[in-house]
């Protein structure tokens, strides 16, 4: 992906394209913020990893989203979103979806063709954003999402 400042039409907010190595302490900064991590470095390094931050002019990290895009060989490729987060105090301001606008958009100038999410059924603040996108429901109807743990056996 290539890495661009695309300019918001937030007051004073930047959403960045941070999905490169060379933007990896920014991207640091956001996963430290939000879930606490640091270990961006193998992420920014993966085939088709894309992230966004959104900064305000003081180059504070107010937001974040990231996820994949990913080839397919039964369709087109599609964007997997796995994370958006705007803090607290800056919600309902537009920032969560700018962000999503530019996930949605990188993974379109990519070849996607389609993007899917889960989410919490009782989040209605992201379903609203979800929906006000243009996205719905699954068409096979509720879904499940199976977690699996995946050891190394470890062999003496």
């Amino acid at each position: 992906m290539a890495t661009s400042a695309v300019a918001s039409w937030l007051d004073a907010t930047m959403i960045l394209d941070v999905s490169c190595v060379a933007r990896v302490d920014l991207l640091r900064e956001a996963a430290l913020r939000f879930r606490g991590e640091e270990r961006v470095t193998p992420f920014v390094e993966a085939p088709g990893a894309l992230a966004f931050v959104a900064v305000e002019d003081a180059g504070d990290v107010i937001g974040w989203c990231w996820g994949y895009h990913l080839v397919r060989p039964d369709a087109p490729p599609m964007l997997y979103l796995h994370e958006l987060e705007v803090a607290e105090e800056h919600r309902r301001h537009g920032h969560g979806r700018a962000l999503l606008d530019a996930f949605m958009a990188a993974g379109k100038a990519a070849g996607a063709t389609k993007m899917f999410l889960s989410t919490a059924r009782a989040n209605e603040p992201a379903r609203r954003l979800y929906e006000a996108l243009g996205g719905g429901l699954a068409a096979q109807g509720p879904t499940l999402n199976y977690w699996f743990l995946l050891r190394q056996e470890r062999r003496v």
